[in-house]
C-alpha cells in the first residue's frame, strides 16, 4: 500500500464544453452530447461528440505547428495549473513532470501530404506533419508551455491511456521522481476522416446517423456500438507533503492504480474478464481497500454489446454485489486516449458532489446484465470512494480508485 496522490487540480475540455461546470451540469442531465459532425460528411458514420466552440486562437503560438488533440492538451493543463494554483517556475521545475495519454495519435494532416507524395511533389510535404502527428507531442508541448523540465511521458494504450498515464503519474510520484505531475490523456479521433473510418471499418460504431443524440447507450439493451468523441483532461498529482507545503487544497486522492494485459485478443477483451479483475484486485490492493469499501463505479461502458457484457460479468464477479455504476460515455461519447483521464475527472466531481451522474439514453434493461445502473436522473449517494475503469485494444486494462479528500 502506497500512500495515496493528491489531486489537487483538473482542467477539462470535453464534448460538453470548456471547463468542469459544463462538464457536470451536462452529466447531471443525462444528456449525449452526439451531433452530426461537418468534419465527417459522407464518411459511413457522419456524428460524433466534438468539444463545442473551441478556438485555436486561445493557444496561437503553437496553433501552426500543432494538430488539434496537442491544442487540447496545453489548453486543459493550462487549466489544471490555474485551478491548483500552481506556478511551476516558482517550484523547481525538474520535479515537475507530465504524463499523457494519446492512443490513436492523430492523421488529419496525412490525406493532403499522402497526396504530395503520390504526386512526385516530395519537397512540398510538411517538415511538420510528422512532429504535429506523433503521440508524445501532447506531453511535450505541454511541458514547453509551462516550463516543466521533469520525467516528460507519452502513455499509448489504446481506450486505457488516460487512465494509465495517471497511473504511471502516480508511480513516478511514489519512487521520488517528481513532486507534481501533470497527468491525464488528449485525444480528437473525430478531426480525422482516416481515423473515423476505420473505426467505422471495423463496426465498433453507432450507425444511427438518423438519430445521433441516442446512438451512445452504455450498458442499455438497445447498444449498437460507441459514438466518437474528442478532448482531454489533466489533473495536477501532487505528493501529499507538497500540496501541504504549499498549502494546495486537494480535491481528492488518487488512491490507488491497477494495470494488466488479456493476452486473449487483438480487440476483444477476454470474455472470462481474468485480466479486468485483475487490475481491479491491483488497484485495490494499492489503495488498501476491499470490494465493499467502493461505494460507486464508473464504468468504461463504451456502449458496444460485447464490450459492456464483459464488463458487467466482471463486475458482477469481482463485487458480491456492485455499487451503484454509471458510464460517461453515454454523454461524452468515446474519447479514446482521454477517455479514462476525463472519466476520472467525472469521478473527482462525484466524490465532491455525493451525487451520481446517471447514464444517458438507458432506457431499456439488457436482462443479462445484472448491475444497478444510475439512470434518469442523478442519484445522491454517499460515495467516499470510486472505481474507475478504462479498457482498450490490445488487452489493456487500467483500474484506478479516487478517494473523497
Amino acid at each position: 500500500m502506497s500512500e495515496p496522490v493528491a489531486v489537487t487540480g483538473m482542467g477539462v475540455l470535453t464534448p460538453a464544453g470548456s471547463g468542469e461546470r459544463a462538464l457536470w451540469e451536462r452529466l447531471c442531465q443525462g444528456r449525449s452530447t452526439a451531433a452530426s459532425d461537418p468534419a465527417l460528411k459522407g464518411m459511413p458514420v457522419d456524428f460524433s461528440c466534438r468539444v463545442p466552440g473551441f478556438d485555436p486562437a486561445g493557444v496561437k503560438s503553437i496553433a501552426w505547428r500543432t494538430n488539434r488533440f496537442i491544442q487540447l492538451a496545453v489548453v486543459a493543463a493550462r487549466m489544471a495549473v490555474a485551478d491548483a494554483a500552481l506556478t511551476p517556475k516558482r517550484w523547481d521545475s525538474r520535479r515537475i513532470g507530465v504524463v499523457l495519454g494519446v492512443g490513436a495519435s492523430s492523421m488529419e494532416h496525412w490525406p493532403g501530404e499522402t497526396e504530395k507524395l503520390l504526386q512526385g511533389r516530395l519537397r512540398a510535404v510538411s517538415p511538420l506533419a510528422l512532429p504535429r502527428s506523433i503521440p508524445n507531442m501532447a506531453a511535450g508541448e505541454v511541458a514547453l508551455d509551462l516550463g516543466a523540465t521533469g520525467p516528460n511521458l507519452a502513455v499509448s494504450t489504446a481506450c486505457a491511456s488516460g487512465a494509465s498515464a495517471l497511473g504511471v503519474a502516480k508511480d513516478l510520484l511514489a519512487a521520488d521522481r517528481c513532486d507534481v505531475v501533470l497527468a491525464g490523456g488528449a485525444e480528437a479521433p473525430r478531426a480525422s476522416e482516416m481515423v473515423a473510418l476505420c473505426f467505422s471499418r471495423m463496426s465498433v460504431l453507432s450507425r444511427r446517423c438518423q438519430d445521433p443524440e441516442r446512438a451512445s447507450r452504455p450498458f442499455d439493451a438497445d447498444r449498437d456500438g460507441f459514438v466518437l468523441g474528442e478532448g482531454a483532461a489533466v489533473l495536477v498529482l501532487e505528493k501529499a507533503g507538497h500540496a501541504r507545503t504549499r498549502r494546495a487544497g486537494v480535491r481528492a486522492w488518487l488512491a490507488g492504480y491497477g494495470a494488466s494485459a488479456d493476452a486473449h485478443h487483438p480487440t476483444t477483451p477476454d470474455p472470462r474478464g481474468k485480466g479486468a479483475a485483475a487490475a481491479i484486485d491491483a488497484a485495490l490492493a494499492e489503495a488498501g481497500l476491499r470490494t465493499g469499501d467502493i461505494d460507486h463505479v464508473n464504468a468504461h461502458g463504451s456502449s458496444t454489446d460485447f464490450n459492456d457484457l464483459f464488463e458487467a460479468r466482471t463486475l458482477s464477479r469481482v463485487f458480491d454485489r456492485p455499487p451503484p455504476v454509471t458510464a460517461n460515455k453515454g454523454c461524452l461519447g468515446h474519447g479514446i486516449g482521454a477517455a479514462g483521464a476525463i472519466e476520472a475527472a467525472c469521478s473527482v466531481l462525484t466524490l465532491q458532489h455525493q451525487l451520481i451522474p446517471p447514464v444517458a439514453n438507458f432506457t431499456r434493461p439488457d436482462p443479462r446484465i445484472d448491475l444497478d445502473i444510475v439512470a434518469g436522473t442523478p442519484r445522491p449517494h454517499g460515495v467516499e470512494a470510486v472505481l474507475s475503469n478504462s479498457f482498450g485494444f490490445g488487452g489493456q486494462n487500467a483500474v484506478l480508485v479516487l478517494t473523497r479528500a
